[in-house]
């Protein structure tokens, strides 16, 4: 069974009021970007409760799920994988786009082998792993073991 909700609670946190990521972009919620880089906070004056930003999450999960069903290297990838290893496609899609998790080429075909040791050696040797490495490991270990072990007692 999917778990990629509560990973997305864990890896993204939540705030209620717009704020600034590490890249620039204001966002809200659970890692929802609301605006363009560098755009000042001044224009977000609002609140987003919990319910309704964990609801808006998962519209956004829904269609990240749409758009890789799309391509063919995301598909050929997705079909070799379970829950927990799918979970992590999802939410590198979540964090980096469908096209920023497109552009990881060689991981993918590597899932699509069903070579999931080398796909997470990709996955750990990429700018994204150095921007946010304590979420890549934790990403390559699902995808090396196929199991949320990594994740117990964190969600």
């Amino acid at each position: 069974m999917s778990q990629i909700v509560p990973i997305l609670k864990y890896e993204e946190g939540y705030r209620d009021e717009p704020f600034i990521d590490s890249l620039g972009y204001p966002t809200v919620g659970c890692g929802i970007k609301i605006g363009p880089k560098g755009a000042s906070l001044t224009s977000y004056i609002f609140k987003v409760p919990r319910q309704v930003g964990e609801l808006w999450m998962q519209t956004l999960v829904e269609g990240k799920i749409f758009a890789m069903q799309q391509r063919p290297l995301l598909i050929s990838a997705l079909n070799q994988c379970n829950d927990a290893r799918s979970d992590i496609l999802y939410s590198m899609a979540y964090q980096m786009g469908v096209e920023g998790l497109s552009g990881f080429s060689n991981t993918l075909a590597a899932i699509a082998r069903g070579d999931f040791t080398s796909a997470a050696d990709g996955m750990l040797n990429s700018l994204w792993a150095r921007q946010t490495p304590a979420r890549a490991k934790r990403h390559a270990d699902v995808m090396r073991s196929g199991s949320y072990e990594s994740y117990r007692g964190l969600i």
